[in-house]
This record gives structure tokens, sequence and C-alpha cells, in this order.
């Protein structure tokens, strides 16, 4: 359930906090990040668990909680070692909204802050999910994609005239909670496919109804072809041609 109030409240604990006063992107974990842990478990004592030889995010009653903002390649090994034994909820942050505010590293002047054009969609957690695809069918591995609007901190160190394609990332602010989509099962999965498309359909019908690229369409369904929510049945032309998968999926 989401609790848009508490969020904002986490938010202002954690970026009013001492270490975050001492300069923006100086913390040794980043701000977004710690945002979400806390909103998902206040008590510090159910945080930084070891378990075995790895350690977790969070460690409570309703079992195991990893934040992770990319690189789902990194947790192989703790979902190796966690899935067989506790529930495993992987928490996926997604800018729906972004706000950039540019650093100058030599006089640490901060721009004002300006809106991006570009709107995080819930498919792109596929591209990391495509990193762990023999993980996704266990019954113990859940998701929630966490939509969230944030302040984008970004140093002008690009290689472009203006510095900026090319620029290193200080830090993302969140400041403010839009919508949790949770995957508890394998059929869960079915809410990243839109109820507009035909019953068969191309990557190229995926795209254009999900307003998703071409290339998170392919990456999108080659991840729920894999977990069995939609089948590969032949190619109309050049594409590749898709059904839904069978409603018994669990």
């Amino acid at each position: 359930m989401v609790d848009k109030d508490r969020f904002d409240t986490v938010c202002d604990m954690v970026v009013n906090s001492v270490a975050t006063r001492e300069g923006i992107g100086t913390l040794s974990e980043k701000t977004l990040h710690s945002v979400l842990k806390n909103y998902y478990e206040p008590d510090n004592s159910k945080q930084e668990i070891k378990i075995g030889a790895k350690v977790a995010d969070i460690f409570n009653e309703a079992g195991i909680i990893e934040i992770q903002t990319k690189q789902f390649n990194k947790l192989r090994g703790k979902l190796s070692v966690f899935l067989p034994k506790h529930p495993v909820t992987i928490v996926y942050p997604i800018a729906c909204c972004k706000w950039i505010c540019w650093i100058d590293e030599t006089t640490g002047e901060v721009s004002p802050r300006r809106k991006s054009p570009k709107k995080g969609k819930p498919h792109q957690i596929f591209v990391e999910l495509y990193k762990i695809k023999e993980y996704l069918d266990n019954p113990n591995l859940r998701l929630r994609i966490v939509m969230v609007e944030v302040e984008e901190y970004r140093f002008l160190n690009g290689w472009s005239r203006d510095r900026k394609k090319g620029s290193s990332c200080s830090d993302r602010i969140p400041i403010g909670l839009e919508e949790e989509i949770t995957i508890n099962a394998v059929s869960d999965y079915r809410k990243m496919i839109p109820k507009e498309l035909p019953e068969q359909f191309t990557t190229k019908d995926y795209s254009k109804i999900a307003k998703v690229s071409i290339t998170l369409a392919q990456v999108s369904l080659n991840v729920m072809c894999s977990v069995g929510v939609i089948n590969f049945v032949g190619k109309q032309g050049r594409l590749k041609l898709y059904e839904r998968g069978y409603e018994d999926v669990v």
C-alpha cells in the first residue's frame, strides 16, 4: 500500500540529515537507496543484516528486501544464498519524472533545476531482469517497481561542448512517490502486457502500444517469454509473433 505522506517524511529525514548537509553526493550510500531502505523498514536493527556470507539490505518478518537501483547481475550471489530459505523482494526505483540540476565542479555552483522531457516506464525493469532470468520463476522471488519523482544532480564533466553529454551523476534525491507495481508471482507479469494488444502481436505492436522503444520491447518480450506469460508462435514477415500465455501460469 503506497503511503505518500510517510514517504515524504522519510525523504525529509534523510535529505536533512547531517551527512547530506555536508554536500550533495558525498554520502557513501546514495540518497535514493537510503530513502527507500528507511521507507520499507524504519527499524535500523533490521537493516544491513548478515545472512550467511551475504548482507541483506533489510531482513524482517516479511523476509529479505534488497534495494537495487541498477546492475541486477550483482544480485546473483545473494539470490543463490537467500532464495532457498527466505522470501526475497527486490525493490527497483524508476524515475517517472526527473528534474536535472547541474554542478560545476570548479565553483561548486548548482544550477536551477529543469524538468527532463524523459519519463521513466515500468518496463525499464526488464533490462535488469534479463540479467537474472534464471531466478524469475522462483516462488520466493518478488519484485516491487517503485515509480518516483526525483531531482538528479549531475557534474558538468562530460565530453561535449556544454559538458553535459557523457556527464556523471552525483546523486538522485527522491521528492515524491507516485506508484508501486508489485510482482508476487509469475502470473503478475501480465500487468506488463497492455490490454489493447491483439491476440497475436509483434515486437512492433508491443512497442507502439506500450510506448517503449523497439529495443526495450524486445527485451521485455524476451523476459516474459522466459517466464511463460507470453509465447513465441512464429513470424510475421521478419518480425517475431507472440501471443499471451495460458491462464494457468502461477
